[in-house]
């Protein structure tokens, strides 16, 4: 059972293994309190949506699997929006569109059809935090390196002296940062995994 659990950091880790759900870690890594933000709240999603489809799944039609799986999902993302809406309005504003649109993430939706569909709550909870966990650490990892880098700083305290700071390397706030730190990261969990 816990292979389920380990899968989901390393062996499928959804961004440097899979690549999916890219469109949201490229757009908020530009520091670490936004993506560990976005992360958080999609493995409440993947948790929640994995839960309430594997209990379900016997009493779900197959024809209307999809439409059923997106309505859990929606409902999950809805409560994180307006959670993060409430109790975080300055993350809320920086993640901007992208906390809405966890719905259509295609890790979520894949979890949800290739995992919580066909096994148990237990298995299936154990998929979503090893998932939601594996997403964490590379989104928290782009953007721990982009904000270092980027802004000379960590969860906005300086780091890298105030000389660092008033000069940064902008270069890695902007997309193409994104790009590149994807691109080391993907090598190094690959490099790794061949071992």
């Amino acid at each position: 059972m816990m292979r389920y659990f380990i899968n989901g950091i390393l062996r499928e880790n959804p961004v440097l293994v899979l690549m999916l759900g890219l469109c949201p870690v490229l757009a908020v890594s530009g520091s670490l309190r936004d993506a560990l933000g976005m992360g958080v709240a999609a493995i409440c999603v993947l948790f929640g949506s994995n839960l309430v489809i594997s209990l379900i799944r016997k009493g779900v039609p197959p024809q209307l699997r999809i439409p059923i799986f997106i309505i859990v999902i929606s409902t999950f993302v809805t409560i994180i929006d307006y959670t993060m809406q409430a109790y975080q309005p300055e993350l809320y504003q920086m993640l901007g569109v992208f906390v809405p649109l966890i719905v259509v993430n295609c890790i979520i939706l894949a979890r949800a059809e290739a995992f919580a569909s066909k096994h148990s709550v237990f298995a299936s909870i154990l998929d979503a935090l090893g998932i939601g966990i594996g997403f964490i650490l590379a989104i928290g990892a782009m953007g721990f390196f982009r904000e270092l880098l980027g802004n000379g700083s960590v969860g906005g305290k300086i780091i890298l002296g105030q000389s660092f700071h008033q000069n940064p390397v902008l270069f890695m706030v902007l997309p193409p940062g994104a790009f590149l730190v994807i691109a080391f990261l993907m090598a190094a969990m690959r490099k790794w995994r061949s071992q």
